[in-house]
């Protein structure tokens, strides 16, 4: 067999396909992180912050965020569209725009908007709290401020005194009625309005939030609403006060037709809103810029078919070939890309707890008389399976598994011959995965074997509380262990967490040119950690996490990678105590540990335990309460 080559782990994981140049693998096996980007940018090694994570004393899992590929993603996002601007001869600028719901944390928020300064780039809040942070952190008077969202009147009255302070603060109009609301507190406060449209267009784009767009989307107004708009503007004396037109068709949008189709639409009413009288200026795209997740490079859901220079240059060629036709100036260009931002920065990783393993005994050359011959006919399935022969012993097989299933609930067969049954079973199953790979097309139902004889590796996590969209929508992410790359891994998988939940695992993987059932992993070592990494989980994952069993947020290492290639922990947040979850969900902790006191005396009173017995015990349960809630190393 070829020896075991980097390249084929590179291969493997298609690390080099969905990791943007901020992810790669070492000649020594490790994954390294560049947070510049660039090729020969300074590295890290995740296994060796793992390894200073714990001996720091955090256990795993633990989120690890490389603050630096916040700063690389928004300058690669400016930069871009700043020379397509410029080689298209566009005549109006670009700002971005950082969505908070993506990721609310107060460091990733803060991060934003230092590295975002140079480049004038803002926040979009859709709500109160939203709204506070973004003015607390937006200190550059340069950069938009979109207000989406519900508005009564206190986040009215928050947005107008940021507009008074000097904000670029924009009211973006997406119901009926919002209008007169806004118009009537900017008079009372003293300001006028910086406002904007969100438009319902007809677009809509394909994938996991394809209703995000189209004429029956949730937000927006429809045609007939955006002439009430202006006629109401009019007729108030307030049209130099429509500065702006949004539009949003959906997160992660595969597709760049979709993008095209989309800017095509919307740009035909912001040219009709300029010749209505508007000011205008402003043309709002919101997200959907897409992560390439599975790095297939596709229209699939998980994936995109364009690069973000050609994401760039669709979005300003078409606005540039509307508009030039009637003259209208070039607006400036804003895009809400929230994913696109941060998905990259932020990798959770954790420990490999324990394995099941698909590794039966070997055959035997005699086995035992069962009724109906059980046993002696499922050896010698096992030993006619060739290529021509799999469908035929695929189907024996399933036939006899039935069989064995029958007969041990009628008292047939024993206990020991039923796991001999089973044995015997996983044997045929891996025998012919094994010939069907060898076949160039085998028969669709064999060819998906691997997954019922793969082994369960069990981690250290909860999907529900740091991967809710792997269980919620299928989302996929990229997977892979962050060490050991130099040797061959070869064992099929899927990923269990530690929930008492069949929900709780990952069973679909990045693969070409079809996602797989399992991944290869290797064999554990005595002695030494497993270690894998879940990457591009930056985006809503933190948010939306849950306490499901009670297993709260995980610890967090923010890390800043120097320029000669150093590395400093800038942030270390401890996750949850159990006390901390149980608080959660409103238990009254002094009552709780009252309760636990009052049952330990009773358990005295009874004979049950000693008084030294209740105080060894009582530490216990305290111990507990301040501890992790996910495994703990002793």
């Amino acid at each position: 067999m070829k020896k075991w080559q980097i390249d084929d782990a590179v291969k493997l994981y298609g690390i080099d396909k969905w990791g943007a140049g901020y992810f790669a693998v070492a000649e020594n096996g490790d994954v390294v992180i560049t947070p510049s980007g660039e090729e020969n940018g300074p590295q890290i090694s995740l296994h060796e912050i793992t390894m200073g994570i714990e001996d720091r004393g955090l256990s795993m899992p633990v989120l690890v965020r490389i603050e630096n590929i916040l700063g690389s993603q928004i300058k690669r996002l400016h930069d871009t569209f700043n020379k397509v601007i410029r080689e298209v001869e566009y005549t109006g600028k670009y700002k971005g725009v950082f969505p908070i719901k993506v990721n609310q944390q107060e460091k990733v928020v803060e991060a934003i908007a230092e590295f975002g300064k140079e480049f004038n780039h803002g926040f979009e809040a859709g709500s109160k709290p939203e709204l506070i942070a973004a003015i607390s952190m937006l200190k550059n008077r340069n950069a938009c401020l979109i207000c989406n969202g519900y508005k009564d009147e206190e986040f009215i009255d928050l947005g107008l005194y940021a507009t008074k302070m000097g904000l670029k603060c924009f009211f973006v109009i997406e119901m009926p009625g919002e209008l007169e609301h806004i118009l009537q507190r900017a008079t009372v406060i003293g300001v006028e309005p910086r406002l904007g449209l969100r438009l319902k267009l007809t677009t809509k784009a394909d994938g996991q939030w394809a209703e995000s767009g189209g004429e029956r989307s949730v937000f927006g107004l429809n045609n007939r609403q955006v002439i009430d708009v202006i006629d109401l503007l009019k007729q108030e004396d307030k049209l130099q006060s429509l500065e702006l037109l949004h539009y949003h068709i959906g997160s992660q949008i595969p597709n760049i037709q979709d993008i095209r189709s989309g800017v095509l639409e919307a740009c035909r009413i912001y040219e009709e809103l300029v010749k209505e009288g508007a000011v205008m200026g402003y043309l709002d795209l919101g997200g959907g810029l897409a992560i390439d997740y599975d790095g297939s490079k596709t229209n699939y859901h998980s994936s995109c078919n364009y690069s973000l220079e050609e994401y760039c240059y669709d979005i300003v060629e078409t606005i540039a070939s509307v508009l030039d036709k009637s003259a209208t100036p070039h607006p400036t260009i804003i895009t809400e890309s929230g994913r696109a931002t941060v998905a990259y920065y932020s990798v959770l990783l954790f420990n490999v707890l324990g394995i099941t393993k698909m590794s039966p005994d070997p055959v035997p050359d005699v086995v035992p008389d069962t009724t109906y011959d059980l046993l002696e006919n499922l050896r010698i399935t096992h030993s006619s399976i060739s290529a021509k022969s799999l469908q035929e012993c695929y189907n024996d097989a399933l036939f006899y598994k039935s069989q064995a299933h029958q007969l041990f609930k009628l008292g047939l067969i024993n206990l020991r011959e039923r796991a001999l049954a089973e044995d015997l079973l996983k044997n045929i199953m891996i025998k012919i995965s094994t010939v069907a790979k060898e076949l160039e097309n085998p028969p669709e139902e064999i060819a998906d074997i691997e997954k019922l004889i793969s082994d369960i590796y069990y981690g250290n996590f909860s999907l529900f509380q740091s991967l809710p969209d792997v269980w919620a929508i299928d989302q996929l992410f990229p997977v892979m262990p962050i060490h050991r790359l130099n040797e061959a891994p070869t064992r099929p998988a899927i990923i269990a967490d530690i929930t008492c939940d069949c929900d709780g695992k990952i069973d679909s993987f990045a693969g070409h040119p079809h996602t797989r059932d399992t991944i290869l992993l290797h064999n554990e070592k005595e002695d030494e950690e497993y270690y894998l990494g879940v990457f591009l989980v930056g985006a809503y994952q933190e948010t939306l996490g849950d306490l499901h069993n009670l297993f709260g947020d995980t610890n967090i290492i923010s890390i800043h990678v120097n320029d000669d290639g150093t590395y400093n922990f800038t942030r270390e947040l401890e996750g949850d105590s159990v006390e901390d979850v149980l608080s959660y969900v409103e238990y009254d902790i002094k009552a709780l540990k009252k309760r636990l006191k009052d049952f330990a005396e009773d358990a005295i009173a009874k004979g049950f335990i000693t008084t030294k017995e209740r105080k060894t015990i009582l530490a216990g349960f305290n111990e507990g309460l301040r501890g992790y809630t996910y495994f703990e190393k002793e």
